[in-house]
């Protein structure tokens, strides 16, 4: 790893990550501005102006954004989640300048002109209405809410379509004004790239910015309970969350190690099961999301209005299971696909500014693949069972469902099935 973080006088961050061997780079602006930094009038926002950048700037047009970059071979793109903004081109390295200079001009300059704003509303309005054509995507929306009810955090970054109809360029300004500061700003670069250059480019283009306080976002605090939405679609929708540690906890790898044995593959224990042994869903999957202030755990599955019961209990049954029999072979498959993933994704240069920039972004510094392997090795059977004993057989379970609804099991029941038996002595 050859990872170089450099900080600007403004608080504009620079950080590298060499790959030899390669032609190619890629880069990164983030933004620490995402959903969670929204007021409630401004829910959806930050993805709204994500929208805005490539609509044109003082010195270029849609369309001459699209050209600048594909007449270099590169792409062009962005995401927002809660946590952050994100402008990312892949390019060959001998136009890294261009890269810079595009991004600079994008996030910067752009003119939020009346009829572009009006063509992009209509665009995020329609992909809003997409979404709601997802049962996935719904009962995600649906217990995120639950899960972080009148707060920021547990609103979605797509915005709503009463306030995404609402905003206009003062809105858009202003959240600039307010987020867009140089010391929110991180810009991270893998591949074929030089510390010292990329640093005289962010200098140019960025070193002149007068940053000013940002206001910082909200913490969030996990409430939990249970959401049932009926629907007539073919298939019910299953999530069973907990609140699981944050990040830097003691028991974040334990966490983590816990929902790769439970839900990582076809060799985990779900998937062997409720789907295998089963047959109950065609996938079934357990995903930790750690965040600086609290966490989350879910288990999440599909299936069929008359076998949803059977699977919300057996999955009830396998998570009290694993807090009593655990086994050494299933611990060391799990640190191997952790262990292969890091090094896999770590030859895939966006991956590194993916990691480089999350961990900026949080903890102000990048950990090394190393750090990370060996704090995952360490982790023990008794630490996984205690885990599963304090945060999640001892604490309350929530449920979200989305479909057709039958005869699905109620939370109380549920809570009481987990809480029956040797897990919860």
């Amino acid at each position: 790893m050859n990872a170089v973080v450099s900080r600007l006088a403004n608080g504009f961050t620079v950080a590298t990550d060499t790959m030899p061997g390669l032609k190619s780079v890629a880069i990164a602006l983030y933004v620490k501005a995402g959903s969670r930094n929204e007021r409630p009038e401004q829910n959806g926002i930050a993805h709204f102006l994500e929208h805005m950048a490539f609509k044109g700037t003082t010195t270029r047009s849609a369309s001459d954004i699209a050209r600048t970059i594909e007449d270099a071979g590169g792409s062009l793109n962005a995401y927002t989640s809660r946590d952050r903004t994100a402008y990312t081109v892949r390019i060959l390295s001998e136009d890294t300048a261009l890269a810079i200079e595009l991004l600079a001009d994008i996030v910067l300059n752009s003119t939020f002109a009346a009829e572009e704003i009006e063509r992009e509303r209509k665009v995020i309005v329609n992909e809003i209405h997409q979404y709601r054509d997802y049962p996935e995507e719904m009962v995600m929306e649906a217990l995120q809410r639950m899960l972080y009810p009148d707060q920021a955090f547990g609103r979605p970054v797509i915005g709503t379509l009463e306030h995404v109809r609402g905003f206009g360029r003062g809105d858009l300004q202003g959240f600039i004004e307010e987020h867009y500061q140089p010391a929110n700003m991180i810009l991270v670069a893998a591949g074929d790239v030089d510390h010292a250059r990329l640093l005289d480019l962010a200098r140019g283009h960025f070193g002149h910015l007068d940053g000013v306080p940002v206001p910082p976002s909200e913490a969030p605090h996990f409430a939990g309970g249970e959401s049932r939405q009926a629907k007539r679609v073919e298939q019910t929708q299953f999530v069973l969350a907990f609140e699981a540690p944050k990040l830097r906890s003691e028991m974040e790898i334990p966490a983590l190690a816990w929902s790769v044995i439970m839900g990582y593959g076809s060799s985990s224990r779900l998937f062997d099961e409720v789907r295998e042994k089963r047959g109950l869903c065609y996938s079934i999957s357990a995903g930790y999301m750690p965040a600086l202030e609290t966490g989350t755990m879910i288990i999440h599955a599909a299936t069929r209005r008359e076998d949803l019961r059977e699977l919300a209990e057996c999955c009830i049954d396998e998570i009290r299971r694993s807090a009593m029999d655990l086994d050494e072979e299933e611990i060391r498959r799990a640190r191997t696909q952790v262990r292969v993933g890091i090094l896999m994704g770590y030859e895939s240069p966006f991956n590194r500014v993916e990691r480089a920039g999350g961990m900026i972004a949080s903890f102000d510094r990048i950990e090394t693949i190393e750090e990370t392997n060996e704090r995952f090795q360490a982790v023990t059977r008794d630490q996984i069972e205690t885990y599963v004993r304090d945060m999640i057989c001892n604490r309350d379970l929530s449920v979200a469902l989305y479909g057709p609804l039958g005869r699905a099991p109620r939370r109380a029941a549920l809570q009481a099935r987990l809480r029956a038996g040797p897990c919860w002595d």
